[in-house]
């Protein structure tokens, strides 16, 4: 290569450095620290009489520096505020004329800082020390939810509306709703700690793991649902905690003083009680030794106001209404067809695939229903001519036998495949002069191949059926493979429904709903339709196995 070609080379690798460098300079800019950092403290209500405030404890922070971007003031009492314009006003709420020491962080790019303080001496006339005692005992006290009590998470309007913003008037929860759900069960077990540390108030969250979320924050915890949801959320750690007088649309009504203690509990660092709203502020309604009730206004939404009660005991749930007493059952012990004494079968397509556009055709015959080896068996099989595409079987205790209330029992091995939808299910046996869903229908167990492994427990009934029904779902694993027990348990006061031992879903029953009269028993495999979804094509047959079937009472 000769001399020439070799100083071209060099030359044009210095353009592109050149050129490269250039763009990097271009795209950061210089990094320097912020400079002339200045601080400014305004205290509110300040006067030549009174130089250290109007007793308020509010002082006005302002910042400001070259090349920075944002601020940060930090305080004593363990709290501090980001402030990307620099200017925040702090409330300081120890009693009495009191001196701070304020940091202020002012940072520029590439998060290099400055930092400086500044001293302010300011006094605050506001207390509640009657408060600090009920919440601490005088050292530390925990609460709980009061979950035994109606109303105890609720929600209402926050306006002017004197006669209605201070009470949950769009929903207050019944007793133990949210025990019913996984999906929410875990609000009850939050423990709250408030406690002191020399006069500083402290608060700590132990919410076993799982936070509450409102819908509107689900994604804090990760959720993407739509829906309040139980998440996994790590909220260990004390937070400082700071009482101020409350400036709520409560305080300007004529009776406030009967409906506001006047007091708000202001939590460091995000801290929240218990049911995540994007709130850090809490005013209190009212509190006791053992009860406190407190209003919150709903982050991203200051038309809304929840309300919390809380207590020093923790509430037990009544124990869920058990039977013990085995009043019907088969334990298929015989081979050959099921017993005809207790079953009786649903044949044929039915009108529209059994009005969910399924796809089999039900029969009696042993290939689709047996018992075999102490199991009964329902097969769903394709067929290769004739009719329908795939063949299964429904049976049923039809007008021999139903009942109201008790205990039922199911242990199963589902079949697998996409497009399989096996059921355990009871429907009331006054369907005849009470059409679906007024007749009532309770889904013990479904599950379809198409979401394998996630087992459905439903309740349907007018306003909620089909599509609309009341419904929840927990994943349980190897339900194909290995025999669990589909439980419910049906009561006067509700209906909850079990895989083994773990809670799937509970409604309340009540007097409005069709679930206080006889209903019977029904055992099927469908294919496909609105729920079972697209069959895998290469399906030629699975089965439901069933051990035994005992109803309690």
């Amino acid at each position: 290569m000769n001399k020439k070609i070799i100083l071209n080379i060099i030359m044009m690798l210095t353009i592109l450095l050149t050129v490269s460098c250039q763009k990097d300079d271009f795209a950061f800019g210089d990094i320097n620290s912020p400079t002339n950092l200045k601080v400014t403290a305004e205290i509110v209500g300040k006067t030549a009489t009174a130089p250290n405030g109007d007793g308020s404890g509010m002082v006005k922070f302002t910042a400001a520096a070259d090349d920075a971007i944002s601020y940060k003031y930090v305080f004593t009492d363990g709290t501090s505020e980001n402030a990307p314009s620099g200017v925040f006003t702090k409330r300081f709420t120890k009693t009495g004329l009191n001196k701070y020491t304020v940091t202020v962080i002012a940072t520029g790019k590439g998060g290099v800082a400055t930092n400086t303080t500044i001293d302010v001496e300011v006094v605050s006339n506001f207390s509640d020390a009657e408060a600090v005692a009920f919440l601490t005992g005088g050292t530390s006290k925990k609460w709980y939810w009061s979950a035994s009590e109606p109303g105890h998470l609720g929600v209402g309007q926050n306006d002017n509306d004197a006669s209605k913003n201070y009470y949950p008037n769009y929903y207050s929860a019944g007793p133990f709703e949210k025990a019913g759900s996984p999906s929410s069960s875990c609000l009850y077990e939050n423990v709250l700690t408030f406690s002191l540390d020399g006069d500083q108030l402290k608060f700590e969250l132990n919410n076993g793991g799982a936070t509450f979320f409102n819908a509107a924050f689900e994604s804090v915890g990760g959720g993407n649902s739509g829906s309040d949801a139980c998440l996994t959320y790590n909220t260990a750690g004390k937070k400082s905690v700071s009482l101020s007088p409350s400036e709520s649309v409560v305080m300007a009504n004529p009776d406030h003083t009967t409906q506001t203690r006047g007091t708000t509990i202001n939590f460091s660092d995000g801290g929240f009680m218990g049911y995540y709203i994007g709130q850090s502020s809490y005013e209190i309604l009212s509190i006791t030794a053992n009860r406190m009730v407190v209003r919150a206004v709903m982050g991203g939404n200051p038309a809304l106001a929840w309300y919390h009660i809380f207590t020093t005991t923790k509430p037990t749930q009544n124990p869920v209404t058990d039977y013990s007493k085995l009043v019907w059952s088969d334990e298929f012990n015989t081979d050959g067809a099921p017993d005809a004494t207790k079953w009786s079968y649903d044949l044929g397509r039915g009108d529209n695939g059994w009005g969910n556009s399924e796809k089999q055709n039900y029969t009696n015959a042993a290939t689709n229903v047996i018992v075999q080896g102490g199991n009964l068996k329902i097969t769903a099989k394709k067929e290769a001519s004739g009719g329908a595409d795939y063949s299964s079987a429904r049976l049923k205790t039809d007008a021999k036998f139903a009942f109201t209330y008790g205990k039922v029992e199911v242990r199963a091995k589902l079949p697998i495949g996409a497009g399989t939808w096996p059921a355990i299910w009871m429907l009331g046996q006054n369907y005849a002069t009470k059409a679906w869903p007024a007749c009532g229908e309770i889904d013990i167990m479904e599950h379809v191949g198409n979401s394998q492994n996630l087992i459905h427990g439903t309740l349907h009934y007018p306003g909620h059926s089909a599509g609309n029904a009341n419904t929840g779902s927990k994943t349980i694993p190897n339900v194909s493979t290995e025999f669990h027990v589909y439980k419910t348990i049906w009561s006067p006061a509700s209906v909850k429904i079990y895989v083994d031992e773990d809670l799937i879903h509970s409604v309340p029953n009540d007097g409005s709903l069709p679930f206080n009269s006889d209903f019977f028993l029904i055992l099927n495999v469908a294919m496909g339709g609105t729920f079972g979804g697209n069959i895998d094509a290469a399906f030629t047959q699975s089965s439901m196995e069933i051990d035994y079937v005992r109803v309690y009472q």
